[in-house]
């Protein structure tokens, strides 16, 4: 969620308002889970505190607007799909790209995902940190290998072409880690919710290139996330989210079956891969619209791409 790059220019900051605290019931319930905090307005002010926090090392809307709070991964379709695979499959690595404060790999442990085989990244060390601090846990008692970098810059993730035979060379040991290059081909399963959309049309296809060189060629293994969508490929009309944080210009977004043409013959080779994409609205009453545009609403493009092969395909199917 947090790999902007740090040279974008964007608008003024807005000033934090406690009035726009929202946390829906699945959250809540978590967030009690974790925390231990029981009482609603305690816990308020426990996530109001790390809010401020990490509104001051960096920006991003989501945190002002409290999304941060809210879960992603386990309202994906593919979700179940994560889980099997974590039971499946012997030694799963799943990656949580741009995890922020790690709400969503937390809820993949909390679920059942191994805790020895999950690992996240993030361009700001800080947001891991505040992590413990907004579940109270500690990398004691939390052990997930946090790996500092910025998704653009080599030396954390070079892109190489996507593999399509298994490794011969040992599995690296995830606490070791000091980029994510190592992890090339042995990634299981990758987690990238509300991280795409903060960068323009090229940078998205380089990320995806970038993600499917650390991708598993054994069939399952998957790409799956959510971004800001579009039903024809191009930039959000909304003047609400005209100008962001960590952005040069408008929003640029993917269709469902411009996301599909993406993985399916440009990053993978054409028929190795089955991707399924649909937008879902979701309202957002700050926005500003224009004409034609809804007011209010904001789609968002679920998505999942798997590794198949001829017997897989139809065992894969995400099912939308």
């Amino acid at each position: 969620m947090s790999d902007a790059p740090t040279t974008a220019t964007h608008a003024p900051l807005a000033a934090l308002d406690p009035s726009l605290y929202s946390i829906d019931d699945e959250a809540l319930e978590f967030m009690k889970s974790l925390t231990g905090i029981q009482d609603p307005e305690a816990l308020k002010e426990h996530i109001l505190a790390v809010q401020a926090e990490a509104y001051a090392i960096f920006p991003y809307h989501c945190i002002r607007r409290f999304s941060f709070i809210n879960l992603k991964l386990g309202r994906l379709p593919a979700y179940q799909l994560l889980l099997t695979l974590s039971k499946e499959r012997k030694g799963a690595i799943f990656l949580d790209i741009g995890c922020c404060f790690g709400n969503d790999i937390r809820k993949a442990v909390y679920d059942g995902y191994p805790v020895e085989n999950v690992v996240a990244s993030d361009l700001h060390p800080e947001f891991w940190e505040l992590g413990h601090k907004l579940f109270r846990s500690t990398p004691e008692t939390f052990p997930v290998p946090f790996v500092a970098g910025d998704a653009f810059d080599p030396a954390h993730l070079a892109i190489v072409p996507p593999f399509y035979a298994p490794p011969d060379t040992p599995v690296p040991q995830l606490s070791t880690l000091t980029s994510l290059n190592p992890l090339r081909r042995y990634v299981s399963a990758i987690h990238a919710s509300s991280f795409f959309h903060l960068f323009d049309e090229e940078q998205q296809f380089q990320l995806a290139q970038a993600l499917a060189g650390l991708l598993s060629p054994e069939p399952g293994s998957m790409i799956l996330g959510s971004h800001g969508g579009r039903k024809e490929k191009g930039y959000r009309t909304e003047t609400g989210t005209q100008l962001r944080v960590g952005r040069k210009g408008p929003m640029f977004c993917h269709s469902p079956e411009s996301w599909a043409e993406l993985w399916d013959g440009q990053i993978f080779r054409k028929g190795t891969v089955k991707v399924d994409a649909i937008l879902r609205d979701s309202e957002r009453k700050y926005l500003e619209t224009v004409p034609g545009v809804p007011f209010g609403v904001k789609s968002y493009l679920l998505y999942g791409v798997a590794m198949i092969n001829e017997t897989s395909s139809e065992l894969l199917m995400m099912r939308l």
